[in-house]
Formats: C-alpha cells, sequence, structure tokens
C-alpha cells in the first residue's frame, strides 16, 4: 500500500520546478508507484525568459528519466503559449508533433521531452501526474477493465481504451477531462492513470489517493478466475526442497549455458533472482499460460520484451535444463525473428537483439538479461511489478494485454527508439565480465579498474577480501550498479577457484576475460632457498595460474563464445634472475603454460597470451614486501634505491607502472587481439636479455 509521503517542511520554499521533482521522486519511492524509468509529471508555471519577460512555461519529464532520482535538470520546459494551439489541429504525425515541439523550448540544453508532452500540456490543470501503478493497471489489464475499474472509481473515473500515446490520444483525453469537470482521473485501458491538481501537494495526494482506493477493492475481492491463487503442489514441493543454496548452485551450474544462448548477437549480462515472490508465482497451475498473455505496460515493452521465456523442469537433471534453456532460446529468437518479420513494414526498421529478457523456470526461480548489469535489473524490477500486476488482476477477472501488433507498434515505435538512443556508446568491452586475481592491489587493481572503464564487468578475486572489496566499491562507485563483486579467493585452494567462478557465473552469468595475476616473490641464493620457498612460488605462481586457467576454460567453453586469457608472467620469465631460481622457474612455467592452452584453445576462440612486466614497484603488495630489500640487496644498493636503479637499466630509462600493465591487458583483453594468441608482450621499459627471440 503506498504511503503519503509529504513533508512540507521539506517541500517549503521550493521553485515550482523543484517542487515538481520533489513530487516525482516522492512518486517513485514505491514501484508499485512508478516504474524504473516510467511515468511523467509535469507543472504549468510563469517563468521569466532571457529578456525578462514573463512567459507560461510548461515543465515536464525528460524522456528517459527515472523519477526516482530526477531533479530539476531532467525535466523539459516548454513555451506553453505556443503548445496549446495543437488543441485546434484535428490530426498530427509523431514526427511533425516532436518537430514542432523541440521549436517550442523554453530553455536550450535540456532533455528532449517525454513522449507524453501534449497529455500534460492539454489536460486543464496546473500539475499533472502520468503513472502506473500496479493497482491501476491490473483494473486496466482486465478483460472486462472498464467494468472492473468503474465499480472502484464510479462516476470520478474517465474511461478511455488502450490507444498508443501521441497526439490523437492526448487530444482526447484532454477533451474528455473538459467535457467532465467532476472527474478526479483518467484510467487508460493496458496503460496507466492520470490524476491532477490544483497545487504539488493535492496532485501527489490526488494519486496516492487513487492507487489506495484500487488497492483496497483488489485486496478485498473474492473472485479469482485465473486460478492464480491454486499452487501446483509438485513444484511447491520442489520449491521448497531445493533450498536457496541448491538453487544458486544449480544457477552458477547452469548460467553460462544460457548466457552462451542469448549472446548470439551481442554481449549480455545474465542476473539471477529466486526471490519469495517470483518462486511463489512460478508454483501456481497458471503461471505459463499466464505469462505468455503478454506485457502488464507499455513502459515494460523495451525491457522485458512481450513475453518472458517460459523452461519446464523436473527439478532433477541439471544436465537436462542446460539442454532445455539452449533449445529454449533458439526457439524464442526464430518466434521472435517471425514476429518482427510479420508486423515490420519499414526496411529501415532493423531488429532489435531476438533473445529473451526474462526467463522462468520453475522451482528454481528467474534469469534477466541486459547489455549490462544495470539493464539486466530494470528488467527484473519491471517483471516484479508485471508479477505483481497479474496476481491482483486475476483476482476480479482474466488477464488482458496488448495483442501482437499493439505490442509491436510500440516496441518499434520511433518515440520510444529515441530513448534508447539517450543511452551512450558502448564502451569497447561492454557486455563482458572479467576475471582478476590478485586484484586487491597493484597491477591488479589497475587492471580492473581500467577493464571496468572500458564497460567490463570485474569480479575482483583476492585472497585479502576486504581490500579487493574497496576496489571493488570504488569501481561501483565510478560506473554504477554491480559494475564489480569482491570474491575470496586463495589460487593455491581447488574449492575456492572453483567457488569464486561460481561466484561470477551467479552473479553475472559467466566469464570473458581472466587475468591470472595473483603473484608473490622471494629472493634467495639457491643454498637459502628452502623447499617450503620453492613449493609456495610453484603453488601460487605455476599450480594456482594452473586452476583458475582450467576453470575459465571450463566456463568459456559451457558459454561457446571464445573468451580472452591472459598471464601476467614476468620479465624473469625469459631471463635468468640471480638468486631468484624460484620465482624465475615458477615464472617460465607460467609462460609455458599459457602457451600450452593457446593450443588448446584456439577451437573454440579462447585466446591465451602473456604480458612480461618487470620492476612494477607502485602499489605493488609484492615490492612492500621483503622482496624489495632482497632484490636491493643483490644488486648492491639500498632499498629505496630500487626505482632508479630500475630505471636507468631499461633501454628507455623509464619506470613502469601498473597503469601500463593494465594497457597491454586492455589490448589481449580486447578485440583489437582477435587474431593474437600464444604471444608474450613485454613491458619492462625495454630490457635486452628479455627481448623475445
Amino acid at each position: 500500500m503506498p504511503k503519503n509521503l509529504w513533508n512540507d517542511h521539506d517541500a517549503a520554499g521550493l521553485s515550482p520546478l523543484d517542487l515538481l521533482a520533489y513530487r516525482s521522486r516522492l512518486l517513485a519511492a514505491d514501484r508499485s508507484v512508478v516504474n524504473v524509468f516510467g511515468g511523467n509529471t509535469s507543472v504549468k508555471s510563469v517563468e521569466r525568459d532571457h529578456l525578462g519577460r514573463e512567459v507560461n512555461v510548461l515543465w515536464v519529464k525528460g524522456s528517459g528519466a527515472d523519477m526516482a532520482t530526477c531533479t530539476g535538470k531532467d525535466f523539459a520546459g516548454l513555451k506553453l503559449d505556443e503548445v496549446l494551439p495543437l488543441m485546434a489541429r484535428e490530426a498530427m504525425s509523431d514526427e511533425e508533433m516532436v518537430a514542432y515541439l523541440t521549436r517550442c523550448q523554453f530553455e536550450p540544453n535540456r532533455p528532449r521531452q517525454s513522449i507524453e508532452t501534449l497529455l500534460h500540456a492539454f489536460t486543464p490543470h496546473p500539475h499533472v501526474d502520468h503513472t502506473h501503478p500496479d493497482a491501476i493497471i491490473a483494473l486496466a489489464c482486465a478483460e472486462r477493465g472498464e467494468a472492473a475499474a468503474r465499480e472502484v472509481f464510479g462516476a470520478h473515473m474517465i474511461w478511455v481504451p488502450y490507444m498508443r500515446p501521441g497526439f490523437a490520444l492526448s487530444k482526447h483525453i484532454a477533451q474528455a477531462v473538459r467535457e467532465q469537470p467532476e472527474a478526479t482521473c483518467v484510467i487508460m485501458g493496458k496503460h496507466g492513470l492520470i490524476t491532477w491538481g490544483e497545487d504539488a501537494k493535492h496532485s501527489y495526494a490526488n494519486t496516492i489517493a487513487h492507487i489506495q482506493r484500487a488497492e483496497d477493492a483488489l485486496r478485498e475481492a473474492e473472485k479469482r478466475v485465473f486460478g492464480l491463487a491454486q499452487v501446483n503442489r509438485a513444484l511447491e514441493q520442489l520449491t521448497a526442497s531445493a533450498g536457496k543454496h541448491t538453487r544458486a548452485a544449480i544457477a552458477a551450474a547452469v548460467m553460462p549455458t544460457l548466457r552462451g544462448a542469448v549472446t548470439a548477437q551481442r554481449k549480455a549480462i545474465v542476473t539471477f533472482d529466486d526471490s519469495e515472490e517470483v518462486l511463489r508465482f512460478l508454483t501456481c497451475k497458471d503461471a505459463k499460460e499466464l505469462s505468455q498473455v503478454g506485457a502488464a505496460c507499455p513502459d515494460h515493452l523495451v525491457h522485458t520484451k512481450r513475453v518472458p521465456l517460459f523452461v519446464e523442469w523436473d527439478g532433477k537433471d541439471v544436465e537436462q535444463l542446460k539442454t532445455a534453456l539452449k533449445e529454449g532460446v533458439a526457439r524464442y529468437i526464430a518466434e521472435y525473428t517471425d514476429y518482427f518479420n510479420r508486423f515490420n513494414r519499414d526496411p529501415g526498421v532493423k531488429m532489435a537483439d531476438p533473445a529473451p529478457r526474462v526467463i522462468l523456470v520453475p522451482g528454481l526461480g528467474m534469469f534477466n538479461t541486459g547489455r549490462d548489469a544495470a539493464q539486466a535489473d530494470v528488467s527484473r524490477q519491471l517483471y516484479h511489478r508485471a508479477i505483481a500486476v497479474m496476481a491482483l488482476c486475476t483476482r476480479v477477472d482474466r488477464f488482458t494485454s496488448l495483442d501482437e501488433k499493439e505490442t509491436f507498434d510500440i516496441e518499434y515505435w520511433p518515440l520510444e527508439l529515441y530513448k534508447l538512443t539517450l543511452r551512450p556508446p558502448d564502451r569497447e568491452l561492454a557486455g563482458r565480465v572479467a576475471f582478476i586475481t590478485g586484484a586487491a592491489s597493484g597491477i591488479g587493481r589497475a587492471t580492473a579498474k581500467r577493464l571496468a572503464q572500458e564497460g567490463a564487468h570485474v569480479v575482483i578475486a583476492d585472497i585479502n577480501l576486504a581490500g579487493a572489496q574497496e576496489v571493488a566499491d570504488e569501481i561501483v562507485q565510478a560506473h554504477g550498479l554491480k559494475r564489480a563483486i569482491a570474491v575470496a579467493c586463495n589460487v593455491t585452494n581447488e574449492e575456492e577457484v572453483i567457488a569464486a567462478f561460481a561466484s561470477a557465473c551467479r552473479e553475472y552469468g559467466g566469464v570473458d576475460i581472466v587475468v591470472n595475476n595473483a603473484g608473490i616473490a622471494t629472493s634467495a641464493p639457491i643454498e637459502e632457498t628452502t623447499l617450503a620457498d620453492w613449493n609456495r612460488n610453484m603453488d601460487i605462481l605455476a599450480t594456482g595460474y594452473f586452476l583458475v586457467a582450467r576453470e575459465a576454460f571450463r566456463v568459456m567453453k559451457q558459454q561457446g563464445r571464445g573468451g580472452s586469457i591472459i598471464f601476467i608472467c614476468s620479465k624473469n620469465s625469459v631471463y635468468a634472475g640471480k638468486n631468484a631460481a624460484a620465482y624465475s622457474a615458477a615464472k617460465a612455467a607460467e609462460l609455458h603454460l599459457a602457451r600450452c592452452l593457446a593450443e588448446e584453445g584456439g577451437a573454440g576462440g579462447i585466446r591465451v597470451n602473456s604480458v612480461l612486466p618487470d620492476a612494477v614497484l607502485q602499489g605493488s603488495g609484492i615490492w612492500s614486501s621483503r622482496w624489495r630489500e632482497e632484490r636491493a640487496k643483490n644488486y648492491g644498493i639500498k632499498p629505496e634505491e630500487l626505482e632508479a636503479y630500475y630505471a636507468a637499466r631499461t633501454t628507455l630509462k623509464v619506470n613502469v607502472f601498473p597503469e601500463d600493465i593494465a594497457e597491454a591487458v586492455l589490448f589481449f583483453a580486447s578485440d583489437r587481439s582477435l587474431k593474437t594468441t600464444g604471444a608474450m608482450l613485454t613491458v619492462d621499459g625495454g630490457v635486452a636479455a628479455a627481448y623475445g627471440r
């Protein structure tokens, strides 16, 4: 039940525009009222232009903005006196409408106005709210929608059968509101709610009051016509017996297969949701049939598509589930392609990615896909709203939706597609997942940040979990929701390595880039090298790299989309390091392992390359340890003189920094090196003894 959150103290003294932003944020604070990126609000105010003249201005939410986080800068301003003459027109195309409204801008450099701007302009009230509340959509999607809504709101409601947003709908609503001054709301069939008020506070209160009234009526309803109350006992028992831990393990096991299937045309992130709401819906006897009716609201379509992929499973055979997911996605893509071809009449329109955005598996949960984790989460949020709508609607009537033609007209509506153009262009590693060991410091930390800058989602794997979490938090702060996660990983522990990759699969769907970077270093003459020192170097630098690479191969082969593995070796991989036999031998083993794996991975498109740095002291956990003192002693200098010593011995007379290594890793991680494998790239300032030969 949405609550009235208005606070007079917070609202006091705000300008009309800031008060509009405040009202909008309050509405969207409850996602059962306003969908993520959905809805729009407006205010009509008097402003002064650049010449000091008073101008009637319509402030309306900009296209693509999210009301939950909006500020004044997210609203478009239009000269209302130039917009209102459009009421006299009989008809207007979308293209004409957009071109006209663009000329009515009150201020430059503001976002493009909402696609429903005319609805706000024509409605004869100073404050207007257009929302998509679950309870209202439940009435609007009922088979006898108008009658069901009329039972709740009576003569105070204006009912408008479904029409695609635009000039015709806006004019129709405005005329109805003028003709029925006693009305307090408009309900648009299969679409949403419009309310208004003489001031911001009352407009907000009216919206909340209408939603509360609908929720009260639906809560009291007893008629259930579609069977959502009827539970499939077998599925209920399956869900209960599996348990959260088991579901998570199964999800991690199948997600690389699913991710490989849905990324046939573009890279994507896949997420998993086994929340109580999803599992409860999936135990209902008619969940499959209900899920295939259509989207609960036009605003959902771009993010969820018309219907989800529904995959039935016996809850036992995980391999069978992998097959079912793969076959289901292939079937979904074929059906979506047919849907596009049947309704598209414009050869200039390109089909969107045909893969499903929502995948439902009874007894397990819901998978969501997106170009990044944030978009996958939008799909997840919106299907939660769809579940809520269907549950409410089936209390009073049969749930209905837009037909295929209506769906296509919204999904490929130029004004709706315009929202997609507001997104920044994809970065080089968009939709890819990078798994980096030893990423809490030094080279690993710099690499994680560099790959994240290019759009990758990054798994920060390190034995130092606190340090890994710090890096992950910094990346999320800089790049957004779930752009990085931290996992504890001792690369010498087989179970921890397997668990770390399972975490990556469960969080993102799989892995595309693996950077084998975890390291240590010891220095001593051979006669002073203990067996423990030798074994520790081999365990971390050889065995650890083997374990990580093996898991990477398993995931990448299951995805079937290739991948890139980068070994951070060392100049010592090819150079005989004095008093560093254990370290140098282990590094040489790394390099040769990488070359062997390049041969094994080629047929599956898995590239394996190596970067050979030298003397990367800055920010390194290795160089802050005994290694610095040991190497300084080896060269007969003081520890603080190492940087200058190393720079002087290079051909280029430079020091090498973690960021330099990160650039080399980015080259191998990206498609720029798509035809390179088994290679080694030295980043050492030039050490002649380590030149490739």
